[in-house]
C-alpha cells in the first residue's frame, strides 16, 4: 500500500506528530510491558546467570496478554473515535 499524499503544510505536520505519538505510545508500551512482566517472572534475587525455563514460558506468555490487550484496547479506541473523526471532517 502506498503511502498517502501530503499536500500542506499542515498535512505534514500532523503526520510528524502523529508519527512521534506513534513512537512514544510503543515505547511506553516496551517500558510497561518489559517491567510487569520481570516483577511477575523473575524473582528478585538472581540465582542462575540465565532465565529458566519456567521463566522464558512466564515471559513469553505475559508479553503476548500485553500485546492482544494492547491491539484490542486499539480496536475498540478505533471504532470510538473513527466514527467522531468522520462527522468531524464532514463538517
Amino acid at each position: 500500500m502506498a503511502p498517502p499524499q501530503i499536500n500542506s503544510a499542515a498535512d505534514q505536520a500532523k503526520l510528524q506528530l502523529m508519527q512521534e505519538m506513534e513512537v512514544k505510545t510503543m515505547s511506553d508500551l516496551y517500558y510497561r510491558m518489559a517491567n510487569a512482566c520481570h516483577k511477575k517472572c523473575i524473582p528478585s534475587r538472581y540465582p542462575e546467570p540465565e532465565l529458566g525455563k519456567g521463566e522464558i514460558v512466564c515471559i513469553d506468555h505475559c508479553v503476548a496478554k500485553f500485546l492482544h490487550i494492547h491491539e484490542r484496547i486499539g480496536k475498540n479506541l478505533l471504532t470510538v473515535y473513527m466514527p467522531q473523526e468522520v462527522k468531524n471532517d464532514a463538517s
